[in-house]
């Protein structure tokens, strides 16, 4: 207990500014102030800080099946869990009380336990682990502008975000809502933090959840707070955290304005780097997500200046950390009054499910299946190209893998009314065309960092490495080509916010009606009906260019995920 207490005294102390002084301090303040720096480490001596980060938790509390690609194939183990991470931060900062630990990112949606507590149960949860700082990620804004300052400003650290500001209306910028960086002061050395979030946050999820708040590409400030950073404040060394994906992480370290920051530590993309992606101005990791992984970036520090860095990707590996008890305990006593709702089983699924490919998986074939049956008139139905939900491969006493009510909104976090609408064929097209950009672009920054778009009763044939408009070769629906002048069908899950005469991204469709149906209804009642499903991907999408097992989209970089 006194060592925690003088842990946590330290990381208070680090937090000021270099050369602070404790005014009018306590006897025991100033006892403790003199036991701290007894601790501090010769100047001339060469000492290590530990940066650890996790991203992309998206509220997944329990350990869970994650899946790895090794030697071309799919395998699982068991990890992450927050009791499981809650014991290996407390082994790390023992092991080196330099040790500064922060999220970036979507730390409020992704499960049933959030969405019924509108995200307040996650917050004593992060609270408890002991975070040093915080950037919201793309999701952070699920239940608005104002819970999401709440939910933020309930959380024990600071959070930064230096490109998202308030909306004054008549698209003028008020302040920022968070403040723009952060500095580490360990043992006289100054680390700075800059940090930004996704700025196509309005585009890529329902326009209302951002409503209030405007975003602005990095690069607007980004040499501004890199001077602020170096020259003004004196930092050792500056790190961007970025909620961008991997991509436009990777853009954005190529770019001059990037010049003078010497990391990016990203989320958004769930993708695993487990060596830095050199750019030319920057280093590029990203840890993976569902706390199945933290990234660990090591300085090694003397005389005022960082002279080596190293980087690992740390597998929170369930079998190998135990649960810590506290954290156990605060865990089931939040779950508990929803736990007969999140673990009620409603189905089961001969095959694993998972959403890690990025043309095609077998939890977005469940869904559209559940759709197609739903609504067999429909000609084509849609799912987004989400890629949050960890994966579920094990079997309980049926020899089969339940699916939970829980595992539906791990699936769809937001139970969005199935709409229907008409779209010509030279729209389909055009729309795919423009997905397909978002997914492969050849400009990494004009890539949205989702997967591609799922669909069912169409089938397609496509190059994801052709010019942008020249990627798609053969498209049928029914059977028969696509007639650019015919009207079809479609339907896919309504967004809040968008304008009645768009659909899953597609603009100006006709007759747009909401059914009665909402997504978590077609999905319950399908495969209460149909269980055990078989979701096998139908290879409605076929890419001709790379491996239809393709997992990731970054391309152009030393980089592969495993």
């Amino acid at each position: 207990m006194l060592e925690q207490s003088r842990r946590k005294f330290l990381r208070q102390v680090g937090a000021l500014s270099a050369g602070a002084g404790l005014i009018g301090a306590t006897p025991i303040a100033a006892q403790a102030a003199e036991s701290a720096k007894n601790d501090l480490p010769e100047a001339d001596k060469p000492f290590t800080i530990s940066i650890l980060q996790t991203t992309d938790v998206h509220c997944q509390v329990h350990p869970h099946d994650e899946l790895f690609w090794e030697n071309n194939q799919i395998t699982f183990r068991k990890t992450g869990g927050y009791a499981q991470l809650a014991s290996y931060l407390k082994k790390e900062r023992k092991k080196n009380p330099y040790t500064f630990v922060l999220d970036t990112g979507d730390m409020f949606q992704g499960s049933e336990l959030s969405i019924k507590t509108t995200g307040k149960a996650m917050v004593p949860i992060l609270n408890q682990l002991e975070y040093d700082l915080y950037l919201p990620g793309n999701w952070e804004v699920i239940y608005h502008k104002k819970m999401m300052q709440t939910l933020l400003g309930s959380l024990n650290a600071p959070k930064v975000c230096a490109n998202m500001y308030h909306d004054l209306g008549d698209k003028k910028k008020g302040e920022l809502i968070f403040q723009p960086y952060h500095i580490w002061n360990v043992a006289g050395v100054k680390i700075g933090f800059l940090g930004y979030t996704d700025p196509l946050v309005p585009l890529r999820q329902s326009p209302i959840y951002s409503k209030g708040i405007i975003y602005t590409q990095p690069e607007e400030n980004l040499a501004h707070y890199v001077d602020v950073l170096r020259n003004q404040e004196q930092c050792a060394y500056v790190l961007i955290i970025a909620h961008l994906g991997l991509s436009q992480q990777i853009a954005l370290a190529n770019k001059p304005e990037c010049e003078g920051v010497d990391y990016i530590l990203g989320g958004d993309t769930h993708e695993r780097v487990r060596k830095p992606i050199q750019c030319k101005y920057s280093k590029v990791v990203e840890p993976g997500a569902f706390g199945s992984f933290v990234g660990r970036l090591e300085l090694t520090i003397q005389n005022g200046k960082v002279i080596a860095d190293q980087y690992t990707l740390d597998e929170i590996d369930a079998s190998k950390f135990k649960a810590d008890k506290e954290m156990n305990a605060l865990v089931q006593a939040n779950e508990q009054p929803f736990s007969e709702d999140i673990y009620k089983v409603v189905g089961y699924s001969t095959i694993p499910l998972y959403r890690y490919f990025v043309v095609e998986n077998p939890i977005d074939t469940m869904v559209l299946d559940s759709l197609k049956w739903k609504l067999p008139e429909v000609d084509v139905v849609l799912s987004n190209g989400f890629r949050f939900c960890p994966p579920r491969a094990t079997p309980d006493q049926t020899g089969n893998i339940p699916i939970t009510n829980g595992y539906i909104f791990d699936m769809l976090p937001v139970d969005s009314t199935v709409r229907t609408a008409k779209v010509t064929g030279q729209q389909i097209i055009n729309w795919l065309e423009s997905e397909l950009n978002n997914v492969f672009a050849k400009d990494a920054s004009q890539r949205f960092g989702g997967w591609l778009i799922k669909f069912k009763g169409m089938e397609i044939s496509f190059n994801a490495f052709a010019d942008k408009g020249k990627r798609v070769q053969v498209v049928e629906i029914g059977d028969k080509p696509l007639d650019l002048n015919k009207m079809y069908s479609i339907c896919a899950c309504e967004r809040e916010g968008d304008p009645m005469d768009m659909l899953c991204r597609i603009r100006n469709v006709v007759d747009a009606q909401n059914t009665p149906y909402t997504l978590h209804s077609v999905m319950r009642e399908y495969v209460a009906k149909h269980s055990p499903v078989t979701p096998t991907p139908p290879l409605n999408a076929k890419i001709l260019d790379a491996p239809q097992t393709l997992l990731t989209q970054v391309s152009g970089v030393d980089y592969q995920f495993t």
